[in-house]
């Protein structure tokens, strides 16, 4: 009996090493590709967080990419930098916002996400979630503090992209209403000296039309 614990351990404890060693030749990128959580949870806790891969992803970018939220949490809350800036000018905030991906936003927004931050475009998070159609990421963005007036190098504000590069459908009227509500100004210009009033004029959004004009649109 003595012979087989003595020898169970000598397997565990081998066992163990080899799990250990295998972490540690295992990357945290390669962990978050791979989806190795385990690793992840052990590499996360040993200042691995800002590596950056050839593209200047950190791991948090990686996990945000995929829109794992399982991995994202567990960087994020081992102290994942939420404002690391990639190649693209993109952070993990900015790009939950961008995407839609809400969990992982609001684990950024409560893990100090710079709201003011900008993309290579010149906007701020809410104006991509505007305009790819992602109401609920709006009303979460304005509710944390975003700018609804925001202009981007294209002359271009969150309402503006909804309504140019909107298709006029339920969903874009709910995110324009929403941006009206929250203070969007329906007669800033762009960089044409064009509204989004006259912008929807031009494309027939008809309801669209009437709720900027409900909120000031001239």
């Amino acid at each position: 009996m003595m012979r087989r614990s003595f020898y169970t351990s000598l397997l565990i404890g081998g066992i163990l090493t080899m799990t250990t060693f295998a972490h540690a030749n295992t990357s945290l990128h390669e962990a978050v590709r791979n989806n190795d959580i385990q690793s992840v949870q052990i590499l996360s806790s040993q200042n691995h967080l800002e590596s950056r891969d050839a593209r200047n992803n950190t791991p948090l970018m990686l996990a945000t990419q995929r829109n794992n939220i399982a991995i994202a949490t567990i960087l994020i809350k081992a102290g994942a930098d939420v404002n690391a800036k990639n190649d693209m000018q993109d952070t993990p905030y900015l790009l939950a916002g961008a995407q839609g991906y809400n969990e992982i936003l609001t684990l950024t927004l409560t893990h100090g996400a710079n709201l003011k931050d900008t993309n290579r475009y010149g906007g701020t998070a809410l104006i991509p979630a505007a305009e790819k159609g992602h109401p609920q990421t709006v009303k979460i963005l304005l509710e944390a503090g975003a700018d609804p007036n925001h202009i981007n190098n294209l002359g271009w504000t969150a309402l503006m992209e909804a309504v140019l590069l909107g298709n006029g459908s339920q969903t874009y009227q709910d995110i324009v209403k929403i941006l009206l509500e929250a203070g969007a100004d329906p007669n800033i210009p762009d960089n044409k000296g064009i509204t989004a009033l006259q912008y929807a004029k031009q494309k027939s959004f008809h309801e669209i039309v009437n709720l900027l004009n409900q909120y000031g649109g001239q």
